[in-house]
């Protein structure tokens, strides 16, 4: 049988074979990369990146401030829940001592084995003796009224506590769990701001973050700054200096306005950190915050709760040490120091410095104390 079979057909052998395969392989790949090249999104432009990202971290400023409310919202109402809890165990203990209290009089009349008072009179030869143990004996029932009605409100405002503590310990949940969708929006708007960067060459990656972390505005030209000449005798603190915006005059102001400023001052160059409030990092609000309580105020939380703090005043009226708002949601702040200019904690990649107040639309101002 195996006689008959038709013989198979080779149409290549050898060389010629493997050259057939070489050139299949290479077909396939060119189609590939066509096929790839013709459905890659293109790239975007630097300028729209850019863009892209200052919204995204704008918006992740405004995430920020609600963390930070509902992080406070969160201090408050655990340490409400840990009020009712301590409140609750106090009258539990007073609750016990009175139960306490009941049983062992209850146990002192049994072994005593009190008899009916006229059965007592009857044993009794001397009235005056009776009398007396018979006003003994109201006064012990008395203690034992007042036992038995101070058990009962104990134990109802035990029930009342423990009820009110149930209460607050759902509303402390709610607001962690929104506690944990802020946070969660502050992360998502970051990397999405990182993701869009990396989209950057490396040299305009470079060329935006340093003018992120100036305070600069990038035009998009090459920095190209040489060290010689005056440069060298100014050198590197000098450009420190002006990167942090330190080389205008800077108003003192007076009283605990010039010690807000004194203490923004010492924090120039510290990192922002979303939701942080210092010693070594700050979130904006943080800072005004911390600011002033080195002033000896104390200032509540977020953007939106400062601004109402003190007394509003309008741009023409600022004076050191005021608090100055800025976009129409209210999401910023920093701490005026005169000559039209703040210091201020920006955004992630810049560092706390000075800035002009006309860096970002104004919303308004408030003055403290």
């Amino acid at each position: 049988m195996a006689a008959h079979r038709k013989p198979k057909y080779f149409p290549f052998g050898g060389q010629a074979a493997r050259t057939a395969a070489t050139l299949a392989l290479a077909s396939a790949a060119t189609a590939t990369v066509f096929q790839g090249t013709g459905h890659a999104a293109p790239r975007p432009a630097p300028a729209q990146v850019r863009a892209q990202v200052d919204r995204l971290y704008e918006e992740a400023e405004v995430a920020t401030e609600k963390y930070n409310g509902a992080k406070e919202q969160v201090g408050r109402a655990r340490a409400a829940l840990d009020r009712l809890r301590d409140e609750a165990a106090r009258r539990t203990e007073r609750l016990n001592r009175s139960r306490d209290a009941l049983g062992a009089i209850a146990t002192a009349q049994y072994r005593a084995g009190a008899l009916d008072p006229t059965l007592q009179l009857a044993f009794t030869s001397d009235p005056d003796d009776y009398l007396e143990r018979a006003s003994l004996a109201e006064k012990v029932g008395n203690r034992q009224a007042a036992t038995i009605t101070a058990v009962r409100r104990e134990l109802g405002a035990v029930h009342r506590l423990r009820a009110q503590a149930g209460d607050q310990l759902r509303d402390l949940q709610a607001r962690e769990a929104d506690l944990r969708r802020q946070k969660s929006a502050v992360r998502g708007k970051l990397n999405a701001a990182r993701e869009l960067l990396a989209q950057l060459s490396a040299e305009d990656r470079a060329r935006y973050e340093a003018a992120v972390a100036t305070g600069g505005h990038d035009t998009g030209a090459g920095s190209g700054a040489g060290t010689g000449g005056a440069d060298g005798v100014a050198g590197a603190a000098g450009r420190a200096v002006q990167d942090l915006g330190l080389d205008g005059p800077v108003t003192a102001g007076t009283g605990r306005a010039a010690e807000a400023i004194s203490f923004a001052r010492a924090q120039l160059g510290k990192p922002y950190v979303w939701g942080a409030t210092g010693p070594g990092s700050y979130d904006c609000s943080g800072l005004t915050q911390a600011a002033w309580r080195a002033a000896g105020v104390t200032l509540p939380r977020t953007t939106y709760t400062q601004i109402n703090a003190g007394r509003r005043v309008s741009r023409s009226e600022l004076a050191p040490g005021d608090l100055v708002f800025f976009y129409s949601g209210v999401s910023h702040v920093g701490l005026y120091i005169g000559d039209g200019r703040m210091i201020h904690a920006p955004r992630p990649g810049a560092p706390i410095r000075v800035a002009p107040i006309d860096q970002m639309p104004f919303a308004g101002a408030t003055r403290i104390g």
